[in-house]
């Protein structure tokens, strides 16, 4: 049996969401089918053995669980279409090429020292001076293991703490970062989380202290002058190639737009009805819709 899109997770936190697209994509008289970690088996032999098929594939897992690469790669044969490429996904993904790439494109980001990975080399030769420019209290992270702040530690001050907190993945690349402040005005920090969504841009506030979101409306652009803000988002999808994808951006306290957080693939959608962290529900709504549009003009 054939399905027109396949939606592929490895997160339970999907569920509302990937609900939401079900429903925007079957208005639209688009089929689905949800592949799980739980189901995944099922669906490779069904595959293997042409029992099953997709179209069009939304992938959310292959960044973070290395055993849906299988289903990508059966699918790829058969000439199914992916929302984003699983390899240009996972390019995208590695903070440390995207700090170059986005150093070459212009776009401004926070000091960083990118460390080889302690499997490579155990010791790491920082001056005092590049310890300096850091500042104090810095970030420390893994270049590929930071979905959701994972592997994250926000309080370095000094030479061991890089080098114990790069012991955690020894396989993967750090970033050793300064801290960026946002410019705090009227009870506000300008700190935006902005999601890229087949050409179009959905962008919020989001606190980096509280982790809430709150939508950001037209009226504040003009207020604030914060038409750069889209151009930047626009120049991160040109670089990083992806259909689908979240970013922060930091007005700064000197008046700077800063790219905090590059490029990342899986989003978490989780409903501000349901999580206090969680993305205003508006927002979902428009993103499901927005990829439904898409997968129908590809000709489903």
């Amino acid at each position: 049996m054939d399905f027109d899109i396949c939606l592929a997770t490895d997160w339970e936190h999907d569920r509302d969401f990937l609900s939401l697209l079900d429903r925007s994509l079957r208005s639209r008289e688009l089929s689905t089918y949800i592949v799980w970690p739980h189901n995944l088996e099922k669906v490779l032999q069904a595959l293997r053995s042409g029992s099953l098929g997709f179209r069009f594939v939304l992938d959310r897992a292959s960044a973070t669980s290395p055993e849906f690469l299988e289903l990508y790669r059966i699918l790829s044969r058969t000439g199914a279409r992916f929302l984003d490429d699983p390899n240009m996904i996972l390019w995208a993904s590695d903070k440390a090429t995207m700090h170059l790439e986005f150093i070459s494109g212009g776009i401004r980001v926070p000091y960083t020292l990118i460390v080889a990975p302690f499997n490579t080399a155990e010791d790491i030769p920082l001056s005092r001076d590049e310890l300096s420019r850091l500042g104090s209290p810095f970030f420390v992270k893994p270049a590929n293991t930071t979905g959701g702040g994972v592997g994250v530690f926000e309080y370095g001050t000094c030479l061991e703490d890089i080098l114990s907190v790069r012991q955690q993945h020894k396989g993967d690349k750090y970033l050793v970062q300064e801290r960026i402040h946002p410019l705090e005005k009227e009870g506000r920090r300008f700190w935006f989380r902005a999601f890229h969504v087949c050409g179009s841009l959905f962008v919020t506030w989001w606190h980096d202290l509280s982790h809430v979101y709150e939508l950001l409306l037209p009226e504040q652009v003009e207020r604030y002058a914060l038409q750069p803000l889209f151009g930047t988002i626009q120049d991160i999808a040109g670089i990083c190639h992806l259909n689908f994808f979240s970013t922060e951006i930091v007005l700064d306290c000197g008046g700077q737009w800063v790219a905090v957080d590059y490029v990342n693939d899986s989003c978490d959608l989780r409903l501000k009805s349901r999580h206090a962290d969680g993305v205003p529900d508006e927002v979902v709504h428009q993103i499901a819709e927005r990829i439904a549009e898409f997968a129908l003009s590809s000709g489903m």
